[in-house]
């Protein structure tokens, strides 16, 4: 048996190809299922079945559209209430891939009808949980609505005892959630692997003893989830169909200066710090790359099936264009160029300062200065800038009247959401600094940061 991991950082999960050197089964398709082609056809394998472990609440999935395709069985669970043939599965199912032996195990808590698959293959053992057991977590329970959170934290606590204890010790774990996913209920280890047995030591899951403690510390601990969320259950479970990924043909200037006149968001996906130095007047700041969370956050923010315009490069309006497909954003329009002027050299253009640390701790003195931290709540209340005023990033355009009067410095707690904000502030009207730093530094340059 081997298992193909098939990344999407920019939302924090995996898929999976697993395989026998002949046959395969696909768990978790992300919607561009192009990658998993690739890595059947890299393997030399059929992709024989095509499974889901719950209806994701974080992307649209390409399970459907991969397995229609192919002309395979579609595994979902029975009691999913979806608008699609598929292969209705249900709790201790036996099922066989080629040479893979597949146990289906109903393990409810991050979804009602979730369902994890515990492959055996020549004395290996792989468990594909899902948003089920992560490393050193477990699936958030609170995205189907908080009349159910505290019933389905109750069945995540017995779930993931139940899989575990269904599997060997040194059984591999392989969840879908748990590495940056909004989709966890705390945060990820930093582990690139791991076993049934070192979730056993590890995972409060699985050494907390007492359900209602854990149940209590794991409601208590849940933080705010990306708005589009509310988007992909419903879209999963229509059924989505296949995709195109080939960019539409460029805006031109006056097609833009409407957009910007409009209100439109238009998004630039060039650096932060050049977007800062000049800009189209009215357009947001999302840098694209360098690991940044652009799908999440602009998923967060942007307002939902509304026009969007992506500018920038080609290389990366290509890339941002697939990533947002995976959210159910799909074909929004493109402007292409570099930078601003070459794209629309005859609109107006803006900028606003880029500032360190060190000179928001010279600025602070000012009457007029605002410290606006645009990090969640939780992380707030654990340590802020004495004095900064709060307004979460995916709360601010509608509270940016909270923001009080007076020169704005922004800062969050690695510089990215800042950025965003930034913009977003200036576009509204405001006079704005950028403050890019890492959150940890600040009190080093001499910023009074009060504990928890």
């Amino acid at each position: 048996m081997d298992v193909v991991v098939i990344d999407t950082p920019s939302l924090g999960d995996r898929s999976y190809l697993v395989h026998d050197g002949t046959s395969a089964l696909v768990v978790d398709p992300q919607r561009d299922i192009d990658r998993v082609l690739a890595a059947a056809d890299q393997a030399g394998v059929r992709i024989t079945h095509v499974a889901e472990t719950h209806l994701h609440n974080d992307y649209v999935t390409g399970g459907l559209a991969l397995a229609n395709q192919l002309g395979v069985p579609y595994l979902v669970a029975a009691d999913a209430d979806v608008q699609f043939e598929r292969e209705p599965i249900t709790d201790q199912q036996e099922l066989q891939v080629g040479e893979l032996q597949v146990t289906v195990v109903a393990t409810p808590g991050h979804t009602d009808n979730h369902v994890s698959y515990v492959v055996r293959h020549g004395g290996r053992q792989a468990v594909f949980s899902g948003g089920s057991l992560l490393f050193g977590s477990v699936g958030r329970t609170d995205l189907l609505g908080p009349e159910l959170t505290d019933r389905l934290t109750h069945e995540q606590w017995h779930s993931v005892r139940r899989l575990a204890d269904q599997a060997d010790d040194q059984a591999e774990l392989y969840p879908t959630h748990g590495f940056g996913s909004f989709c966890s209920s705390g945060p990820a280890t930093g582990a690139a692997s791991s076993t049934i047995a070192e979730q056993r030591a590890h995972n409060h899951a699985l050494t907390d003893s007492d359900v209602e403690h854990f149940v209590r510390e794991l409601i208590a601990g849940l933080s705010a989830y990306p708005a589009y969320y509310a988007h992909m259950g419903p879209a999963n479970a229509k059924g989505p169909q296949a995709l195109d990924l080939t960019l539409p043909a460029p805006v031109d200037a006056d097609v833009l200066r409407q957009r910007i006149e409009d209100g439109q968001w238009v998004v630039d996906l060039r650096n932060r710090v050049a977007f800062s130095t000049s800009h189209l007047a009215g357009t947001v700041s999302f840098e694209y790359g360098n690991g940044s969370m652009f799908t999440t956050f602009l998923g967060w923010l942007a307002p939902w099936g509304q026009p969007l315009t992506l500018l920038g490069s080609k290389d990366d309006v290509s890339a941002a264009f697939r990533d947002l497909s995976r959210i159910g954003i799909d074909r929004p329009d493109v402007a292409i160029g570099e930078n601003p002027s070459g794209i629309a050299p005859e609109l107006a253009t803006a900028s606003y300062p880029h500032v360190s640390w060190d000179e928001l701790a010279a600025s602070r003195g000012g009457s007029d200065v605002v410290v606006l931290d645009v990090r969640r709540t939780d992380e707030f209340e654990q340590s802020h800038i004495q004095g900064a005023v709060n307004v979460p990033l995916h709360e601010l355009e509608a509270r940016i009247g909270d923001v009080p009067a007076g020169q704005v410095w922004v800062h969050c707690g690695s510089g990215y959401r800042s950025s965003i904000a930034a913009s977003l502030l200036q576009r509204a009207g405001r006079d704005v600094c950028y403050v890019d730093g890492n959150f940890p530094d600040a009190a080093s340059h001499g910023l009074p940061v009060v504990p928890a």
